[in-house]
Protein backbone atom coordinates (compact mmCIF):
# COMPACT_ATOMS: atom_id res chain seq x y z
CA UNK A 1 0.00 0.00 0.00
CA UNK A 2 1.50 3.40 -0.94
CA UNK A 3 2.17 6.02 1.68
CA UNK A 4 -0.52 8.63 2.03
CA UNK A 5 -3.40 9.77 4.16
CA UNK A 6 -6.31 7.39 4.80
CA UNK A 7 -8.48 9.94 3.02
CA UNK A 8 -6.35 9.74 -0.15
CA UNK A 9 -6.28 5.95 0.00
CA UNK A 10 -10.06 5.76 0.36
CA UNK A 11 -10.57 8.33 -2.40
CA UNK A 12 -8.44 6.32 -4.82
CA UNK A 13 -10.22 3.10 -3.91
CA UNK A 14 -13.54 4.81 -4.58
CA UNK A 15 -12.27 6.08 -7.92
CA UNK A 16 -11.32 2.55 -8.94
CA UNK A 17 -14.64 1.12 -7.76
CA UNK A 18 -16.54 3.87 -9.57
CA UNK A 19 -14.62 3.11 -12.78
CA UNK A 20 -15.55 -0.56 -12.49
CA UNK A 21 -19.18 0.35 -11.83
CA UNK A 22 -19.26 2.59 -14.92
CA UNK A 23 -17.89 -0.15 -17.17
CA UNK A 24 -20.31 -2.71 -15.72
CA UNK A 25 -23.23 -0.68 -17.06
CA UNK A 26 -22.32 -1.63 -20.65
CA UNK A 27 -19.89 -4.57 -20.37
CA UNK A 28 -19.99 -8.03 -18.83
CA UNK A 29 -17.84 -9.21 -15.94
CA UNK A 30 -15.69 -11.29 -18.29
CA UNK A 31 -15.13 -8.40 -20.71
CA UNK A 32 -13.86 -5.96 -18.09
CA UNK A 33 -10.10 -5.97 -17.45
CA UNK A 34 -7.79 -4.06 -15.13
CA UNK A 35 -6.49 -2.20 -18.17
CA UNK A 36 -9.95 -0.92 -19.03
CA UNK A 37 -10.67 -0.03 -15.41
CA UNK A 38 -7.42 1.96 -15.18
CA UNK A 39 -8.33 3.85 -18.37
CA UNK A 40 -11.37 5.22 -16.50
CA UNK A 41 -9.22 6.46 -13.58
CA UNK A 42 -6.63 9.22 -13.18
CA UNK A 43 -3.73 6.81 -12.59
CA UNK A 44 -2.04 3.83 -14.21
CA UNK A 45 -2.90 0.15 -14.15
CA UNK A 46 0.23 -0.49 -12.08
CA UNK A 47 -1.05 1.91 -9.43
CA UNK A 48 -4.25 -0.10 -9.10
CA UNK A 49 -2.22 -2.99 -7.68
CA UNK A 50 -1.49 -0.80 -4.68
CA UNK A 51 -5.16 -1.08 -3.75
CA UNK A 52 -6.57 -4.15 -5.49
CA UNK A 53 -4.67 -7.13 -6.90
CA UNK A 54 -7.40 -8.52 -9.16
CA UNK A 55 -10.54 -7.30 -10.87
CA UNK A 56 -12.43 -9.76 -8.67
CA UNK A 57 -11.34 -7.73 -5.63
CA UNK A 58 -12.65 -4.56 -7.26
CA UNK A 59 -16.00 -6.16 -8.01
CA UNK A 60 -16.14 -7.54 -4.48
CA UNK A 61 -15.56 -4.02 -3.15
CA UNK A 62 -18.39 -2.79 -5.38
CA UNK A 63 -20.68 -5.49 -4.03
CA UNK A 64 -19.60 -4.60 -0.49
CA UNK A 65 -20.58 -0.98 -1.13
CA UNK A 66 -23.97 -2.09 -2.44
CA UNK A 67 -24.62 -4.06 0.75
CA UNK A 68 -23.57 -1.07 2.85
CA UNK A 69 -25.95 1.23 0.96
CA UNK A 70 -28.76 -1.29 1.42
CA UNK A 71 -28.03 -1.43 5.15
CA UNK A 72 -28.38 2.36 5.32
CA UNK A 73 -31.71 2.17 3.49
CA UNK A 74 -33.06 -0.41 5.93
CA UNK A 75 -31.80 1.58 8.92
CA UNK A 76 -33.60 4.67 7.66
CA UNK A 77 -36.76 2.62 7.15
CA UNK A 78 -36.67 1.42 10.75
CA UNK A 79 -36.29 4.98 12.03
CA UNK A 80 -39.00 6.42 9.81
CA UNK A 81 -41.51 3.63 10.45
CA UNK A 82 -41.45 2.37 14.06
CA UNK A 83 -44.21 -0.15 13.26
CA UNK A 84 -45.33 -1.90 10.07
CA UNK A 85 -47.86 -4.57 9.19
CA UNK A 86 -46.72 -7.66 7.30
CA UNK A 87 -47.92 -6.23 4.00
CA UNK A 88 -46.30 -2.86 4.69
CA UNK A 89 -43.00 -4.51 5.62
CA UNK A 90 -43.08 -6.66 2.49
CA UNK A 91 -43.79 -3.55 0.42
CA UNK A 92 -40.93 -1.51 1.86
CA UNK A 93 -38.36 -4.32 1.86
CA UNK A 94 -39.25 -5.11 -1.77
CA UNK A 95 -38.88 -1.44 -2.71
CA UNK A 96 -35.49 -1.32 -0.99
CA UNK A 97 -34.19 -4.10 -3.27
CA UNK A 98 -35.82 -2.48 -6.28
CA UNK A 99 -33.35 0.38 -5.73
CA UNK A 100 -30.42 -2.04 -5.51
CA UNK A 101 -30.64 -3.83 -8.87
CA UNK A 102 -26.85 -3.63 -9.18
CA UNK A 103 -26.47 -5.53 -5.91
CA UNK A 104 -28.74 -8.26 -7.27
CA UNK A 105 -26.95 -8.35 -10.63
CA UNK A 106 -23.45 -8.74 -9.19
CA UNK A 107 -24.40 -11.32 -6.58
CA UNK A 108 -26.28 -13.48 -9.08
CA UNK A 109 -23.76 -13.30 -11.91
CA UNK A 110 -20.26 -13.26 -10.44
CA UNK A 111 -20.32 -13.89 -6.70
CA UNK A 112 -18.37 -17.15 -6.70
CA UNK A 113 -15.66 -15.81 -9.02
CA UNK A 114 -15.24 -12.68 -6.93
CA UNK A 115 -14.81 -14.56 -3.68
CA UNK A 116 -12.40 -17.15 -5.05
CA UNK A 117 -10.35 -14.46 -6.83
CA UNK A 118 -9.90 -12.22 -3.79
CA UNK A 119 -7.37 -12.27 -0.97
CA UNK A 120 -8.60 -13.46 2.45
CA UNK A 121 -8.35 -9.97 3.96
CA UNK A 122 -10.49 -8.49 1.16
CA UNK A 123 -13.01 -11.30 1.52
CA UNK A 124 -13.19 -10.67 5.26
CA UNK A 125 -13.92 -6.97 4.66
CA UNK A 126 -16.77 -7.95 2.37
CA UNK A 127 -18.16 -10.49 4.83
CA UNK A 128 -18.45 -7.71 7.44
CA UNK A 129 -20.86 -5.83 5.15
CA UNK A 130 -22.74 -9.05 4.31
CA UNK A 131 -22.99 -9.98 7.99
CA UNK A 132 -24.31 -6.51 8.78
CA UNK A 133 -27.05 -7.06 6.20
CA UNK A 134 -28.09 -10.28 7.91
CA UNK A 135 -28.16 -8.49 11.27
CA UNK A 136 -30.05 -5.51 9.87
CA UNK A 137 -32.82 -7.66 8.37
CA UNK A 138 -32.98 -9.59 11.65
CA UNK A 139 -33.31 -6.27 13.49
CA UNK A 140 -36.20 -5.39 11.17
CA UNK A 141 -37.95 -8.64 12.04
CA UNK A 142 -37.40 -8.07 15.74
CA UNK A 143 -38.75 -4.54 15.54
CA UNK A 144 -41.80 -5.24 13.38
CA UNK A 145 -42.68 -8.77 14.47
CA UNK A 146 -41.54 -9.23 18.08
CA UNK A 147 -44.02 -12.07 18.51
CA UNK A 148 -42.34 -14.14 15.77
CA UNK A 149 -40.42 -17.09 17.32
CA UNK A 150 -36.60 -16.90 17.00
CA UNK A 151 -36.46 -20.01 14.83
CA UNK A 152 -38.95 -18.46 12.38
CA UNK A 153 -36.87 -15.26 12.18
CA UNK A 154 -33.80 -17.39 11.48
CA UNK A 155 -35.75 -19.36 8.89
CA UNK A 156 -36.76 -16.11 7.18
CA UNK A 157 -33.09 -15.09 6.84
CA UNK A 158 -31.93 -18.45 5.51
CA UNK A 159 -34.70 -18.49 2.92
CA UNK A 160 -34.71 -14.83 1.89
CA UNK A 161 -30.97 -14.31 1.41
CA UNK A 162 -30.48 -17.34 -0.86
CA UNK A 163 -33.64 -16.25 -2.72
CA UNK A 164 -31.96 -12.90 -3.47
CA UNK A 165 -29.42 -14.67 -5.71
CA UNK A 166 -32.19 -15.60 -8.13
CA UNK A 167 -34.03 -12.28 -8.34
CA UNK A 168 -31.95 -10.68 -11.09
CA UNK A 169 -31.98 -13.60 -13.58
CA UNK A 170 -35.76 -13.89 -13.22
CA UNK A 171 -36.43 -10.17 -13.68
CA UNK A 172 -33.91 -9.22 -16.40
CA UNK A 173 -34.28 -11.39 -19.49
CA UNK A 174 -32.57 -10.72 -22.83
CA UNK A 175 -34.37 -10.97 -26.16
CA UNK A 176 -32.30 -14.05 -26.95
CA UNK A 177 -33.50 -15.69 -23.75
CA UNK A 178 -37.11 -14.75 -24.47
CA UNK A 179 -36.89 -16.22 -27.97
CA UNK A 180 -35.30 -19.42 -26.65
CA UNK A 181 -38.04 -19.86 -24.04
CA UNK A 182 -40.74 -19.34 -26.66
CA UNK A 183 -39.06 -21.90 -28.90
CA UNK A 184 -38.84 -24.34 -25.98
CA UNK A 185 -42.47 -23.78 -25.09
CA UNK A 186 -41.67 -22.26 -21.71
CA UNK A 187 -44.48 -20.07 -20.41
CA UNK A 188 -42.44 -17.18 -18.99
CA UNK A 189 -44.32 -14.58 -16.98
CA UNK A 190 -42.39 -11.34 -16.51
CA UNK A 191 -42.17 -10.06 -12.95
CA UNK A 192 -40.37 -6.97 -11.67
CA UNK A 193 -37.88 -6.97 -8.79
CA UNK A 194 -40.58 -5.49 -6.60
CA UNK A 195 -43.25 -8.02 -7.55
CA UNK A 196 -41.15 -11.16 -7.13
CA UNK A 197 -39.65 -9.90 -3.86
CA UNK A 198 -42.96 -8.72 -2.41
CA UNK A 199 -44.61 -12.08 -3.12
CA UNK A 200 -41.74 -14.01 -1.55
CA UNK A 201 -41.73 -11.91 1.63
CA UNK A 202 -45.50 -12.22 2.02
CA UNK A 203 -45.30 -15.99 1.75
CA UNK A 204 -42.44 -16.18 4.25
CA UNK A 205 -44.29 -14.05 6.78
CA UNK A 206 -47.53 -15.95 6.26
CA UNK A 207 -45.79 -19.28 6.81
Amino acid sequence: MPKGSPELTNARKEEIINACEKLYQTMSFKEITLKEISAETSFTRTSIYNYFQTKEEIFLALLQREYELWNVQLGEMMKEFPALTKDEFADKLAHSLEKRSQLLKIMSMNHYDMETGSRPERLAEFKVAYGNSLRTVMNCLQQYFPEMPPEEKQGFLYTFFPFMFGIYPYTFVTEKQRAAMEQAGVNYAFMSIYEITFNCIKKLLKD
